[in-house]
């Protein structure tokens, strides 16, 4: 079989990939990207970001018609089936604009899944087995994202087992549902659920929810999600998972029994590593199948490189496509400007959502950093009143002295969007990275974004 040879191969095409390959091409490398779905875009397409984020927005119009008095006579009841389908609407429109990004960069698209010969080439096999394609190249970066855990003792082929890739199966409304780790997609999930009127518990097996976010915002997160009617149990750890006719029982080490329709499997995710044949080239990976880089994401061979979920931490879709395009920076350039993405911002689609860029207060105090807080409570702004959307707060901590803004934490209606305020800011240097900016800027009113002006005059007020 007659090797094709390229400049650069990219295996997987979700943000990672897309971002490195597309970079690539654009600086005039012969660019192939390997896929092993039939359809682009990876898992944050197809089983991950995108289709969990459409059916918080599609239960989120739910609740708020349900709430909105003008429409008290009407009752609205969809099922979770219904609402999958306005989420298959949105993963075909984005396929489609993906698919337009290669072909438009001249990238080829290679179906299959790859597995190295050696550490130039690759081969692509096909599901039976069959190699389609013999692959050469001079770099490669790495991009298969990762996959949900699952135990082996627990049976995941039963009718009323699922992890986060499966949910999307789903083809019922079940009237509960066990969500057995508490994480970003475990919240999510439960969040999602709750607000479809099904009975929630959310099984955490630490002691509070997304420790590495500020303990106010977990407060907050925490009332919030049982004021919905989340019944969350802390420090559990399950021995058991006993599938029933009717449903699931999941058995605790603390000798708790808790049955319902559904059980949610969402603790913890694997790097889709094996199969790629990394063992030959020495290529090591850890106990969670991901690989190990170095600050120009490049493996222990250092014309390997891998980029996305399957290096870990911290496992976004925006972070990865930066890191692909970063990577392919070094392997154009010889240099890789990594530092962007040590410092973004964290998105949780809970109901209501959580975004924060920066320190928190706990880090600070570990630090011994002399900082200062700032609130805005959006019960108190004119836009969150006319909206009704009145839960949640800015949090703005920042350098007494230099006031300096050190961390931004927002819990609430559009706090993803929110955060990317604060965070301009915070990208630019002292002087013009101080809690001023705020004070000194006008902000349209009413509007979300008045927030950080109400804040920070909270905040100088505890200085001056």
């Amino acid at each position: 079989m007659e090797t094709d040879k390229f400049d650069v191969i990219v295996i997987g095409t979700g943000p990672g990939g897309e971002g490195a390959s597309i970079k690539a091409a654009k600086e005039g490398k012969k660019v192939a990207v390997i896929e092993k779905w039939d359809r682009v875009g990876g898992g944050c397409t197809h089983w991950g970001t995108i289709p969990s984020k459409s059916l918080r927005q599609a239960v989120q119009q739910l609740v708020e018609v349900k709430a909105n008095p003008l429409f008290e006579r009407t009752n609205v009841q969809i099922t979770f089936p219904e609402l999958l389908k306005t989420a298959e609407n949105v993963i075909s429109r984005q396929v489609k604009m993906r698919q337009d990004f290669y072909t438009r960069n001249g990238i080829e698209i290679i179906k299959g899944k790859a597995r190295f010969r050696d550490e130039h080439t690759v081969e692509v096999v096909q599901p039976d087995k069959t190699i389609s394609a013999v692959c050469a190249a001079d770099y490669f970066v790495i991009a298969t994202g990762s996959r949900p855990f699952r135990p082996a003792d627990i049976d995941f082929s039963s009718p009323n087992i699922f992890d986060s890739d499966t949910i999307l199966n789903l083809n019922r409304t079940p009237s509960s549902v066990t969500v057995y780790g508490a994480g970003v997609i475990g919240c999510e999930y439960a969040s999602i659920f709750r607000n479809l009127g099904i009975k929630v518990n959310l099984i955490n097996t630490r002691d509070k929810l997304l420790s590495f976010l500020d303990d106010e915002i977990i407060d907050a997160l925490a009332y919030h999600l049982r004021e919905q009617g989340i019944l969350i149990r802390h420090n559990e750890i399950y021995s058991k998972v006993e599938t029933v006719n009717d449903g699931v029982i999941m058995h605790m080490e603390s000798g708790k029994q808790i049955k319902t329709d559904v059980l949610l499997f969402a603790n913890g995710r694997t790097g889709n590593s094996e199969g790629l044949g990394l063992e030959k080239l020495n290529i090591k990976v850890n106990g969670r199948s991901q690989l190990e880089v170095n600050d120009n994401y490049q493996t222990s061979v250092s014309h390997i490189y891998a980029v996305g979920d399957i290096v870990g931490h911290p496992s976004l879709a925006s972070a990865a496509y930066d890191q692909g395009r970063f990577a392919s920076t070094h392997i154009i350039d010889g240099m890789c400007e990594h530092r962007l993405v040590e410092n973004i911002p964290t998105g949780i689609y809970t109901s209501p959502e959580i975004s924060s860029i920066g320190k928190t207060e706990k880090e600070l105090t570990a630090e011994k950093v002399p900082y200062e807080v700032g609130h805005s409570l959006f019960k108190s702004l004119a836009r969150a009143q006319i909206t009704g959307r009145t839960v949640g707060m800015l949090k703005i901590l920042f350098h007494r002295q230099t006031l300096e803004i050190l961390g931004i934490h927002c819990f609430g209606s559009e706090a993803s969007e929110i955060i990317h305020i604060g965070q301009a800011i915070m990208s630019q240097k002292p002087p013009a990275n101080t809690l001023m900016y705020f004070i000194n800027t006008t902000f349209n009113y009413p509007t979300m974004a008045e927030a950080y002006r109400v804040a920070a005059l909270n905040g100088i007020n505890r200085v001056f």
